[in-house]
């Protein structure tokens, strides 16, 4: 049997027990709840009612005068329809034909007899369902009794059966794992003759069978001559020109060891005898072959017209290592050096495409999630106003909250609408000249109002005459606030906040200082990064984790600079720069 269907069999007979168990548990609770319910039902409700016919009794005289009469008739009514055990309906039709007694007039002597029988029968009803009460509470004991015998019972099994599986389940794991570190061990050792044997029939024998075949393809790679080696060679040449990426070698003296065909239909090449042939030569009548070839810590997709289509490539870059052995100390020492690099071209023209509909995607989804969460909104609104109706304190906490995550998920749809503009390259930029208080100001009337909330204090710093900034005054705006909002949500209660402006040279500088935790500097690099979030503690609410990225590419995009400068325990100052 195979292990994946061992773990099946064994993690399917532990649902069915665990689902069992579930079941049984479900239907012993279930039943302890109804007679739970039955107990305090129509019993009290009996009980009740007598007790109001009593205290009638009691506090009317003989015969019974008009109120007594119509109130005692209408419980009298009510038992009658609650009857619901044995011996209480007779009881309940001896009290009605003495209730009919005690509304006629007569002698004293019989009113009072018919009083005494009255509450005779009164006192039946009400043992009859106090006895009934009794009955139930020891019916409802002795369930409670065979539900945590039977539950306990199911638990004890189920937790031998998991406790037999996790000391049994590793071994069929653990052995033939070793087993097969063992012969790599002789492996590495060169004694190819090592063989594994299992005998089950599963994926591990399979993996034997593999070790076995690729011990005797080591053996006879060991005894093989030169005319074995090139016809390896010759068998790689060949997967590797039938492969789609664009694979190009070259070694330490810059000649081409190799260049499949996609290489040279992505490059432009038509000379059969490339290889062998200097690189540097061929660069100098193709740019792309030459800008494959710098030595740039980082390479960015690029697109190349092929077939009349456009299509994107990531270059990869690797080194070919050999071994080197080093004689000059007297002692024979191996080690490695680089013989050249190898250069792949991945076609990543599908991944483009997808991610473009992805940015579609979002950008369509998010715009039509936008009304529906502005209407609820607006309703949220109508619940606070009074004029609709008051809300109690528990309805208005729960509007509260609803309110905070409809206004958190608006906040995130609104980024993703960004982050679609930004992926795009359609950021529409407004330029003007604007006085850098007038962004400032709209930003703090912005917050204002969480701030007092929160009785943070909001204070501004800026230089005499400052200039006016050529800026998108929106966007500009928006990066500000996605400041401020970041630095209150990890501010402490009546703490403060700093936003200073100031000219340094050509440049206006925008920051926002905090007095909160600070933010580690293993963070701090990857903080304007998409879907980054700094961990937290749990006691503030994580972002989406695109409001920084969004306000980098608004800031770039005017041709300004944003970072951050924070330090543990000292709180945090995010800034960005525009031009005068």
């Amino acid at each position: 049997m195979k292990v994946k269907n061992k773990l099946r069999l064994g993690f399917g007979f532990l649902f069915i027990v665990v689902l069992f168990f579930g079941i049984v548990s479900l239907f012993y609770i279930n039943q302890i709840s109804n007679s739970a319910k039955v107990i305090l039902k129509d019993n009290y409700k009996s009980l009740s009612i007598i007790r109001e016919m009593r205290s009638i009794l009691d506090e009317s005289s003989m015969p019974l005068n008009a109120t007594a009469v119509l109130s005692f008739s209408d419980l009298l009514f009510k038992e009658a329809n609650n009857i619901t055990e044995p011996g209480e309906r007779q009881a309940v039709q001896g009290l009605q034909a003495t209730f009919n007694k005690l509304q006629k007039k007569g002698d004293i002597l019989t009113l009072q007899q018919s009083e005494k029988e009255a509450r005779r029968y009164l006192r039946k009803i009400e043992s009859v369902n106090m006895q009934a009460i009794v009955h139930k509470n020891e019916m409802a004991n002795t369930s409670v009794d065979e539900a945590t015998l039977f539950l306990g019972l199911t638990g004890t099994f189920t937790f031998l059966v998991l406790f037999s599986f996790s000391v049994n389940f590793p071994g069929i794991i653990s052995k033939p794992l070793n087993a097969l570190l063992e012969g790599i061990r002789e492996i590495s050792q060169k004694n190819y003759d090592k063989r594994l044997h299992f005998e089950q029939n599963d994926e591990f024998a399979e993996v034997a069978n593999a070790f076995n075949l690729m011990a005797t393809k080591l053996n006879d790679w060991e005894n093989s001559n030169l005319a074995t080696v090139i016809s390896e060679k010759r068998r790689i040449e060949a997967i590797i020109d039938q492969m789609q990426d664009a694979i190009i070698g070259i070694n330490e003296k810059q000649e081409i060891l190799f260049m499949n065909d996609a290489a040279r239909k992505t490059l432009n090449i038509t000379d059969d005898k490339i290889i062998g042939k200097n690189a540097g030569q061929l660069v100098k009548s193709n740019d792309l072959f030459r800008s494959i070839l710098k030595d740039e810590a980082t390479i960015k997709p690029f697109k190349i017209v092929l077939d009349n289509r456009e299509s994107f490539f990531q270059l990869q870059r690797s080194d070919i290592v050999v071994p080197d052995i080093d004689k000059s100390e007297g002692a024979l020492q191996l080690a490695s050096r680089s013989a050249g690099k190898v250069y792949i071209l991945k076609n990543i023209t599908e991944f483009k495409e997808r991610d473009e509909a992805k940015t579609n995607f979002i950008a369509t989804i998010s715009h039509e999630l936008k009304t529906p969460i502005a209407s609820i909104k607006m309703s949220l609104k109508l619940l606070n106003d009074e004029r609709v109706g008051s809300l109690n304190t528990e309805q208005d906490q729960l509007v509260s909250h609803i309110k905070d995550d409809n206004d958190r998920l608006l906040k995130i749809t609104s980024e993703l609408l960004e982050l679609s503009q930004v992926e795009t390259g359609n950021i529409q930029l407004n330029f003007v000249p604007v006085n850098p208080m007038q962004i400032v100001d709209y930003a703090v009337t912005s917050i204002q109002f969480q701030a007092q909330q929160k009785q943070v204090q909001l204070e501004v710093l800026k230089d005499d005459n400052l200039p006016d900034v050529q800026a998108d005054v929106e966007k500009t705006a928006w990066v500000l606030v996605n400041f401020l909002s970041n630095a209150l949500r990890y501010s402490a209660e009546k703490s403060k906040i700093i936003i200073q402006i100031s000219r340094h040279n050509e440049l206006v500088e925008f920051s926002v200082k905090d007095f909160g935790k600070g933010i580690d500097e293993t963070y701090q690099k990857r903080l304007f990064d998409r879907y980054f979030q700094v961990p937290t503690d749990g006691q503030n609410k994580s972002g989406s984790g695109l409001g920084l990225a969004i306000s980098k590419d608004f800031i770039n995009a005017q041709g300004g600079t944003i970072g951050v400068q924070s330090e543990i325990g000292a709180g945090s100052r995010f800034y960005f720069t525009l031009r005068v």
